[in-house]
């Protein structure tokens, strides 16, 4: 038998196992300009995304893996996944809802980080439907999974448009009250997963506020103006540019790693956040999403110790995250959009990152 090798050089049998009682696999979407992307159900994961750059040649822009096996014991355990219940950060994991007090894994510092020490990027998800375009996970995280109260049900929908566009739909219920801030950790390199450096990417975010953190992470509260900052991003820079600045919020994340206040006609207002282009490939990406915030990391604790796909190593900065999300630690700050989630609501988020030349 022919062994099955997507676009990016993915063998779709290093990706068949049996995970805590479940079977993974790899899961190939393409589209009839010849993009494809590979997703596996192990958290949810994008492994692979390939656009065409301005020769026209088929470029896979994120970064991971080339088996199971090698997501299993990475250390970098967030590549592709989808980050749940809550992504991102909730100070020292604590929380109180309804007049019950909380206590998560801290896995990050002093916080609770992306769901926990198991989150929705360590569980084999359910898959409901696989068309040529477009996959339906499933994963029902039950009460009490790593501290979080309520049975939680979460579908996600990737699609790959006809117009070279990855569209996510997040869709979730629960039984009882609960938190839920979902979002993507794909780590994007638009000159192509292995180059080395995403410094020289040009950025424009659509926000004029971002919000400071502690040296954990965590932020103050109130939104900041990024302008007469290296933060801004409001007009296009390099990446890279400002980056090694002495400046506080720089220093304590060894780059960026901040939330962005994007800017909304209204709550959940699927719009417009931002655009990011690589001037050695020509590929460019914008991103619109509901969600109110979008988290800029640029990969600033990336070793380059493994190798990944085809070989390659990720060092330090070779990938930038725009993680579409509600604010970091919301539950435990009012004026924050909330992240509770009750019975009678029925969750729904979409985030697209759409490629073109």
């Amino acid at each position: 038998m022919k062994a099955m090798y997507s676009k990016s050089g993915l063998l779709a049998e290093a990706f068949e196992k049996t995970v805590d009682g479940r079977q993974t696999g790899l899961y190939t979407l393409t589209n009839k300009k010849g993009c494809e992307i590979t997703v596996t159900n192990y958290g949810a994961k994008i492994v692979s995304l390939m656009v065409p750059d301005k020769e026209g040649q088929l470029t896979d822009v994120v970064l991971g893996h080339p088996s199971i096996d090698e997501y299993l014991t990475s250390e970098e355990p967030y590549f592709g996944a989808v980050c749940g219940r809550t992504g991102n950060r909730i100070a020292k994991g604590q929380f109180t809802l309804e007049g019950v007090s909380y206590q998560l894994a801290v896995n990050n510092g002093p916080n609770a980080l992306h769901g926990g020490i198991k989150g929705f990027n360590a569980v084999v998800w359910e898959v409901k439907r696989v068309s040529d375009r477009s996959i339906e996970l499933f994963y029902l995280s039950p009460d009490g999974e790593e501290g979080y109260p309520g049975n939680l049900s979460v579908t996600i929908i990737y699609t790959l448009t006809e117009d070279n566009a990855l569209d996510i739909i997040y869709k979730a219920e629960t039984d009882k009250p609960t938190i839920l801030n979902l979002t993507n950790h794909s780590y994007f390199n638009l000159s192509g997963e292995g180059d080395p450096y995403i410094g020289d990417h040009l950025l424009m975010l659509h926000a004029d506020y971002y919000l400071p953190t502690d040296e954990t992470a965590i932020p103050f509260g109130d939104p900041e103006p990024v302008k007469g900052t290296p933060m801004d991003f409001s007009d296009p820079f390099s990446i890279g540019e400002r980056i090694n600045q002495d400046f506080e919020q720089l220093l304590f994340g060894n780059g960026y790693d901040h939330t962005y206040v994007l800017k909304k006609t209204s709550p959940g207002e699927y719009a417009y956040a931002g655009i990011c282009e690589s001037p050695k490939s020509g590929i460019k990406m914008e991103i619109y999403t509901t969600e109110p915030g979008l988290q800029l990391y640029t990969g600033n604790w990336m070793t380059g110790n493994f190798a990944g796909k085809q070989g390659n190593h990720y060092p330090c900065r070779s990938a930038v995250c725009f993680e579409t999300q509600h604010y970091p630690d919301s539950i435990n700050k009012p004026d924050y959009p909330s992240i509770i989630l009750l019975p009678d609501e029925e969750f729904e988020s979409r985030t697209t990152y759409k490629f073109s030349i």
